[in-house]
Formats: C-alpha cells, sequence, structure tokens
C-alpha cells in the first residue's frame, strides 16, 4: 500500500447491511450523468464516494486503489471509497479552491432516500464556506463571469457579466477583441475570475476556439449555459430588489449595453441571487473599464511569477508571496491578491499609495504600533458576510466586537504621526475611521454587545446573552441559582442524615439519563444500605458507585431541567434578535474593512522595503507619454530573496529615441533572462504603489506588461512549440501600443536558424517602427545587433532609439573557463559560450571536444580545408557583405511577410491549412525575393 495512504490512517470502515446496500444501488443508478461532478455521500460519522468519483479520490487523494471497496455483488457492484472527515475537507479544498476542472455536490439520507444538499464550483462554493475556511484564511474572493459574445466582420463585441458574491459586486462590460481574445484575457485576470459562463451554442461554432483558448490560457473552469438563460428582459427589475438605493442609475447603467445585459443576467440566475431574501438591498452594480488598471494577460502573469504557484519551494518564488507581510486575517491578502492583477494607471492614485508607503517606511514606531494592532483584527469581511446571510453566531458577533475595539487605538496612533504626510493620513483613514466609529455607528455597536453578551463567560469559550439584557432572561436566572441553592442544600442535608462527608463520600451528579443523582462508592454503601432502602430510591449499581434519589431531589431536578430548558430557549430568541440587529451594521463593518485592509497592505509594503538587507527606493512616477524608464541599481525582488543568491544589481535605462528598445546578448545562464523580467516586475510593482528594489527608479507609466518568455508544446491541441510561439507573438504585434511595455526573451528558436533570425529581425523593426514601445529583446541571434548599427549611410534608411547591451562573462585563457558576471553592459555579444555552458552541466569530455572542433570549423577558426563543402557555402554566407539598399529592400518585404502572417485566420484553420497557406506565402516571397540577395539567403538555407 503507498506510503502517503498508509499516513491517513485507517479507513472509515463502509458499514452497510445488505438491503441498506441494494436500495443506495437503486438510488445511485438513477443520478445524472455529470463527468465534472464529484459527489459525496454524508453518512454521519464518514463520507463515501462511488464509482468514477470513487476511483479518482482513491487515485488523487490516497494514491492508491486499494483502498476501493465493492459495494453489492456480481455485476452490479458499485466501485467505493469511504472518506473522513479531515480527509472530505481536504478534498472540497482542492476541488473548489485548486482544482478548475471540477464541481463538488454534498447528499444526505440514507437507503434509497437521498438528496443534494450542497453543491459548489470554483467560482460558486458559498455553501461549502464554513468547511473550506474553518481553520483557513479565504485568501481570494471568487468570481464568476458570464460572456455573450457577438461574433460579426468587425471581429468579436464581448459582452460581460460578473458577480462577486463575498464583496457583493456586480459589474458589466462590453468591448470590441481581436481574434486572440487578447481583452477578454487580460480582463478575466484582472478580475480574478474561476468560472466562465458561455452559451452552449457558441461552443458549437468553430469561430469560438479562441474564445476557449483564451479562458483556458486564465486556468478557468468553463460551465456550459442554455442561450435562454442569456436575457437581459427582465434585469432591470432583478437588480432593483439586489441593489441598494434608487434603481434608476442601474436603469441607466444597464441600458447602454447591448450584449453584456444578458450576460449578467445569466449571473443571476446561476448563481441563485434573488433566491436568498438576505441578497435584497445588499449588492451594488458597477460597470468595469479596461482602461481603468494595466492589463495583464496570463503569459505575463506566469513570466513574472505575480502569483504563487503549487511548484514554488517557498513563499519568496511569487510576487505575492514576497509582498504578503499583511497581519489581518485575510482581508489584507485579498487586497493584495486583487492589486497585483490590476495595477494603476493614474499618477496621482499611484502616487498617493508611495506617499503612504513613504510614511510607514520613514516612522518605523508608527509602522510597528500599527501592525501591531491590525494583527488582532479579525476577518470583518467574511464575518459580515456571515451576518448578512443569517449565518451568523454570538461567536460572529464578539470577533466583531474584539476588532471594533481596537480601532480607537489605530486611530490614536495614527493622529500621533506628525511627518509631512500627516494630512494624507488624516483624509485616507483618521477621517474614514472618525466617520465610521462615532455614536451612531460602531460605538453603537459596541454599545450593544457590552450589554447583550456575557463577556465574561469568554474566557470559558462560551458564547452567551447576558442574564441582565432581557427581563424573562433575568427572571429565568434568578430563579435557576434558587433551585441550584435548593438541590445543594438538600446535598447538604442529605450528607448529614448519611453520616457521610459531603463530596468526599456523597457526591451529587448530574446527567442526561437520570438528571440529579446522588452517588457513592460501592465501598460506602454497606454502611448506609438500610438507609438507602427505607428512604431513597436506587437507581443504579456500577464499578464507580451506587447512584439514587429521593423524591425532593427528583421535584427540584425536573424543575432545574425545565428552567434550564426554558432559558436556553429564551438565550436562542435573544441571539437571533441581536444578530440580526447586528447585521444592521453591516455598512459600518464594511466601510472599516476598506480602510483597513489598504491600511494594512500599505503597511506590508512599507515593512518589506525596510527589512530586505537592501532597502527599497521611492520610484518617482511620469505619465505614459513623457519620461522614460530608468531603473539604477535593479534587482529581481524574488531572486535576491532567495538564501543563496548573492544577486548583482544591473542599471537599466530604456530611454525615448536613443535606447527604447534593447537587443540583450550574452551566454545561457549568465542573467538575461532574470534582467529582463527584473524590469517588468519593478514596473509592476511601482505601479501597484510599492517601493521597488533599485538605488534609483524613474518610471513612465505602462497600460499594458506584454512577456513572452518562452513557450511549451500544445501538442494535445495540436499547435508545436514555434506555431505556440507564433500565436503569442501574434498576440503582442496585434495588443501592444506605445504605452505598453514589452519582453521577449529568445524568440525562433522553434524553427531553422535563418528562419527564426529573419522572423526575429521582422519583429524587432515592426515593434520599433510602428509600435515603438519600450522593449527588452533578449537572443542568441546575434545578427539581430546590427539593427542598432544602422546609421542611414548609403542611402540605408535608420532605425532609432536601438541599443545593445550583453551580460558578460570571463573565459579565463589558459583553463578555459568560463565565469558568469551577471554585469548589464553596453554592446552587443560575440558569442554564446553554449559549449561552456555544456560544461557546466558535465557532458562528456569527448561531447565537449567534438563540439569545439565542431564550432570551430563552423566559424572558420580553422583552416578552409578541413570544412565539409557545405559548411563552407553557409560560412560564405555568413560572411558575404550586402548592399545596404538590398538589405533595406528584404527586409521590409521581410516584415510584410510576417504581418500578412499576423493577419492569418489561424484559429479557424485546421493545422493542414495552416501549413499549406504558409508554404504558398513562402513560395509568394521567394519569387518576390529574386532581386534581394540577402532574402535569398535565408531561402537557400532552409530548404
Amino acid at each position: 500500500m503507498d506510503e502517503n495512504f498508509e499516513k491517513q490512517g485507517k479507513l472509515p470502515e463502509l458499514k452497510l447491511d445488505a438491503r441498506q446496500a441494494q436500495g443506495f444501488l437503486s438510488f445511485f443508478k438513477t443520478l445524472p450523468k455529470d463527468v465534472r461532478a464529484v459527489r459525496l455521500f454524508d453518512r454521519r460519522d464518514y463520507y463515501t464516494a462511488h464509482g468514477d468519483d470513487a476511483t479518482f479520490i482513491a487515485k488523487t487523494y490516497y494514491h492508491t486503489t486499494t483502498a476501493l471497496r465493492q459495494l453489492g455483488n456480481g455485476v452490479g457492484a458499485l466501485s467505493s471509497v469511504s472518506v473522513s472527515r479531515n480527509m472530505f475537507e481536504t478534498i472540497a479544498r482542492d476541488i473548489l479552491l485548486e482544482r478548475m476542472d471540477r464541481t463538488l455536490e454534498l447528499y444526505e439520507g440514507s437507503g434509497s432516500n437521498w438528496k443534494l444538499v450542497k453543491s459548489g464550483t470554483p467560482g460558486n462554493f458559498g455553501s461549502f464556506e464554513d468547511i473550506l475556511f474553518a481553520n483557513n484564511e479565504m485568501q481570494d474572493s471568487p468570481v464568476i463571469v458570464a460572456l455573450a459574445p457577438k461574433f460579426d466582420q468587425n471581429g468579436c463585441t464581448v459582452g460581460l457579466g460578473y458577480v462577486d458574491i463575498t464583496k457583493r459586486v456586480l459589474g458589466l462590460a462590453e468591448f470590441l477583441d481581436d481574434s486572440h481574445f487578447t481583452n477578454l484575457e487580460s480582463a478575466l485576470v484582472a478580475l480574478g475570475c474561476r468560472e466562465c459562463l458561455v452559451p452552449t451554442e457558441t461552443g458549437k461554432s468553430s469561430e469560438s476556439r479562441p474564445l476557449y483558448d483564451a479562458i483556458s490560457r486564465c486556468g478557468v473552469m468553463v460551465t456550459e449555459r442554455k442561450k435562454t438563460e442569456f436575457k437581459g428582459r427582465d434585469l432591470v427589475q432583478d437588480l432593483g430588489r439586489l441593489v441598494k438605493g434608487s434603481v434608476e442609475p442601474v436603469r441607466d447603467l444597464v441600458s447602454s449595453f447591448e450584449c453584456a445585459a444578458g450576460a449578467l443576467g445569466c449571473i443571476l440566475s446561476y448563481a441563485e441571487l434573488l433566491a436568498d431574501d438576505s441578497n435584497y438591498g445588499n449588492y451594488t452594480v458597477k460597470q468595469y473599464n479596461l482602461d481603468s488598471y494595466m492589463r495583464l494577460d496570463s503569459a505575463a502573469m506566469r513570466a513574472l511569477n505575480v502569483m504563487e504557484s503549487k511548484s514554488d519551494a517557498n513563499k519568496n518564488f511569487s510576487l505575492f508571496g514576497l509582498m504578503n507581510r499583511t497581519c489581518t486575517a485575510g482581508m489584507g491578502k485579498r487586497l493584495l491578491h486583487m492589486w497585483l492583477k490590476q495595477p494603476l494607471l493614474d499618477v496621482d492614485e499611484i502616487n498617493c499609495r508611495l506617499d503612504l508607503v513613504q510614511a510607514f517606511v520613514e516612522d518605523a514606531a508608527l509602522r510597528q504600533d500599527l501592525r501591531q494592532h491590525l494583527k488582532r483584527i479579525s476577518d470583518i469581511e467574511r464575518l459580515t458576510h456571515n451576518l448578512e446571510r443569517k449565518r451568523a453566531s454570538l461567536l460572529h458577533v464578539v470577533k466583531l466586537y474584539q476588532s471594533g475595539i481596537r480601532i480607537p487605538y489605530i486611530k490614536s496612533v495614527l493622529e500621533r504621526y506628525d511627518g509631512q504626510f500627516a494630512p494624507l493620513i488624516r483624509e485616507r483613514y483618521i477621517d474614514s475611521l472618525e466617520k465610521w466609529s462615532d455614536d451612531n455607528h460602531l460605538n453603537k455597536f459596541i454599545a450593544l454587545v457590552e450589554t447583550a453578551v456575557d463577556l465574561d463567560q469568554l474566557e470559558n469559550g462560551e458564547y452567551m446573552i447576558s442574564s441582565a439584557y432581557d427581563p424573562n432572561l433575568s427572571a429565568l436566572k434568578d430563579e435557576q441559582e434558587t433551585l441550584e441553592q435548593q438541590i445543594h442544600n438538600l446535598h447538604k442535608q442529605t450528607a448529614n442524615d448519611l453520616d457521610l462527608p459531603i463530596d468526599k463520600s456523597l457526591k451529587l451528579d448530574k446527567g442526561t439519563q437520570f438528571g440529579h443523582v446522588f452517588r457513592i462508592t460501592k465501598k460506602e454503601e454497606p454502611k448506609v444500605r438500610r438507609q438507602l432502602n427505607s428512604h431513597y430510591i436506587v437507581l443504579e449499581t456500577r464499578k464507580d458507585g451506587v447512584k439514587f434519589t429521593n423524591t425532593k431531589l427528583k421535584k427540584l431536578g425536573d424543575r432545574y431541567q425545565k428552567i434550564l430548558d426554558e432559558y436556553k430557549s429564551c438565550q436562542k430568541e435573544l441571539v437571533a434578535r441581536v444578530v440580526q440587529t447586528v447585521a444592521s451594521f453591516s455598512e459600518v463593518f464594511e466601510g472599516l474593512a476598506g480602510s483597513l485592509s489598504e491600511l494594512d497592505v500599505l503597511l506590508s509594503f512599507a515593512d518589506l522595503a525596510s527589512s530586505c538587507p537592501t532597502a527599497y527606493s521611492r520610484p518617482n512616477i511620469s505619465p505614459p507619454d513623457t519620461g522614460d524608464i530608468i531603473l539604477e541599481g535593479c534587482r529581481h525582488p524574488c531572486v535576491e530573496a532567495q538564501d543563496w543568491v548573492n544577486f548583482i544589481p544591473n542599471d537599466c535605462r530604456l530611454v525615448r529615441g536613443e535606447s527604447w528598445f534593447q537587443i540583450i546578448t550574452g551566454p545561457n545562464m549568465g542573467g538575461k533572462s532574470t534582467y529582463i523580467r527584473q524590469v517588468g516586475v519593478n514596473v509592476l510593482m511601482a505601479q501597484v504603489g510599492s517601493f521597488v528594489p533599485c538605488d534609483n527608479a524613474t518610471i513612465s507609466i505602462r497600460d499594458c506588461i506584454f512577456a513572452r518568455v518562452g513557450a511549451g508544446d500544445c501538442q494535445l491541441k495540436g499547435v508545436s512549440t514555434f506555431m505556440q510561439e507564433m500565436l503569442e507573438t501574434a498576440s503582442i504585434l496585434k495588443g501592444a501600443t506605445n504605452r505598453s511595455l514589452v519582453i521577449i526573451d529568445e524568440l525562433g528558436r522553434g524553427t531553422s536558424t535563418y528562419d527564426g533570425f529573419g522572423l526575429a529581425w521582422a519583429i524587432c523593426e515592426h515593434i520599433v517602427e510602428e509600435i515603438k514601445a519600450p522593449t527588452l529583446f533578449a537572443t542568441h541571434f546575434h545578427e539581430l545587433t546590427a539593427l542598432a548599427n544602422e546609421n542611414g549611410n548609403n542611402g540605408h534608411k535608420q532605425i532609432s532609439s536601438v541599443a545593445n547591451f550583453h551580460v558578460s562573462a570571463h573565459i579565463d585563457s589558459s583553463s578555459r573557463k568560463l565565469t558568469m558576471l551577471y554585469k548589464v553592459q553596453p554592446g552587443a555579444c560575440d558569442q554564446s559560450f553554449g559549449i561552456h555552458v555544456a560544461e557546466f552541466a558535465n557532458f562528456p569530455q569527448s561531447v565537449v571536444a567534438l563540439a569545439r572542433e565542431k564550432a570551430s570549423e563552423l566559424e572558420d577558426f580553422s583552416p578552409r580545408a578541413m570544412m565539409p563543402n557545405d559548411c563552407k557555402e553557409v560560412v560564405s554566407k555568413r560572411k558575404r557583405e550586402f548592399d545596404p539598399h538590398d538589405v533595406s529592400r528584404g527586409t521590409a518585404r521581410a516584415r510584410q511577410f510576417l504581418q500578412d502572417f499576423t493577419q492569418l485566420p489561424l484559429d479557424k484553420m485546421d493545422l493542414k491549412q495552416a501549413l499549406q497557406q504558409l508554404s504558398q506565402m513562402k513560395t509568394d516571397l521567394e519569387k518576390n525575393a529574386v532581386d534581394s540577395q540577402w532574402l535569398q539567403q535565408f531561402f537557400s538555407s532552409s530548404n
């Protein structure tokens, strides 16, 4: 049996008699087929799963099929597995919080009578919240998105609706998208979407394939719904019941959309928002604008390691893990999650955040005091959510109270600050905290709790209404105490009558079977046997002693139990009343939660900036159309945080008209990829409002970061590495603007050297001349460095703003050992040091020696007589000097070829059609290249 399985301990025993088993098998056969649903059956002490679900659980969570048992006999036998309560929680968390390909259903019942009591998806797991977050913080708010795509000649208009059930926010958006759905992808990333609803009919059309690909790239579950659910006819009326305030602004907002209204209507139906009257009057509706935040697609999120991954060796591997130093229970984490997916574009708002971070960096005492208080703040958002959903208990009320009484301390700490940003802190936090904590808001709630709740009992772990809160409860409490005293007096009297020491020999017990009883040990029983038989009623004789009572004790005990039941019933009614009253303070708690979570994240930024071995600095922010991107002493925050790294900082100067487009060459393992990624990470951190790991930083705001840093095969989709690379690059060429930041690593490796180089050259020219975005282009095509050397002589057109940089390395002349210096310096690199890196990887010496020999021949470092004929031809082509006019004509045609390629509807073509089209385009280019020797060299070399 698998070791991991053994660690789970003994599985619960599947205890069903033949009749129960037969009844369950009959019921199970009636369940509809759903390949995504994992169905679990609650059998009180444990759970079971059956059929394919049992096999899935056994393989996925127990890592062995030996956990499977057979329910029933013969042909109708059903594979089954039992699941403990702890394992059920593990399975629920994995399916609903980690995986994006399964849903969860929970059934209760017995025999053949079972009913579905809970169902959850990665986007809608509200019914499982108590299980998922009983002992874990809720780190991200699940968002469900519905799409109503409308395809026409101009492309696709995407109608989008979304709901954040935790924050009770509904939203709409509508936008025109390209064939790669780049706008949709960035919207799904920014919203933190976990589940996407699409019309069933959409999946049947060939033109929707790239739509599904975009959703898939974001790791989002797709749920198909009938087209009839995407209707906006009664949407305004339905929203009128859900939203706060007047319905007129909602009517005006909805009327401005054509497709999005149907998408939002589908969400209301799918999430069953109208079925729960606790939702009424508690939602807000807003328009989501694509231009509100920096756009990040799934490729950029992966390339920059923005969010944590299961494969991370430690939390500092991701930007979120590194920056998450929040103190509140969950609220700060969720806000940081959102901020990292929605970097700001407004200079003033970015600087406002930076001002606050600077205040907390400069005043360490202020920072530490605030963080100490925030550590005692519960997850106010979730507590409020439970109140509104009528799932709260007195425990939730007390947690809100314990958080609320910290507010005056937080406010007083903020008021002590008298630095240059004091007016901003007052405007942003102190005024807000004062507004929500006055006598009509938070103080009123605190007074209610202190009056209603018996706070003295909290130390005993009991959450009770104070008896002084209600006259009836007070009367019952008084009578209960009177009866307790009478029973105690009777205990003393009985001890005297029997001549036994009280409590030592004669004890007073209370149990569920007999209520209040006297008990003596069996050793004492012979001494008082005559009296027991004549004056008392013996109830039970056991090893622990003899239990007995009399008429007086029984009457007092019954009366006490009746008063106790009435007291509990009264307590229950009062708890419900208090919780309902507390729910009316939801707006207060939401306002406080917003201020405290924002304060928490900014303090987290300040703590990170101050506690790193090399401190972070405040970036200077400029509008997107002015200024440059200059990072002095720039570092990668995640890499430098690893214990084994001694990070070497570098400067990056992306200057308009000089080095706006940078070609970075250098050896493998030399640090090119780290260098270009750290620039993207620094820009993202700055626009989130954080200090950056630089000595000095000046950043011109970017509206989007495009990052292509390596593509893998998508063989299941029939897409090769090279095709995947071209699709990603086409997305950049179509989506990037002069306000974007483009990061490209090793483009063109998936095809022949000359084809790859030709494409890379044309792409570079297109970005420089057409898109004009600041770009970092890391490559092993050293010939690309010629782009920066064109100076307009001999009639050749000049390409400005291109600069060469290289990561330096040193080779010892005697030992031939390679040392990586990890410094980025101006100028081009003349070799890749690939063989030296192979030596690092402990290649056999014979292989290394042969590699050196062949490389030497090809690079003409040995006599030409030693070369094969075909190598001589290649070398002669590489050495050949071309006429500048010829090169100019050739590159222009190559770029046109690339532009034509990006316009191909590859998403609507199968692989055979795509290859035929590409072959025809190549043939046409060959015919068109008869007067360009520079262009002809690529065709002859690749044939």
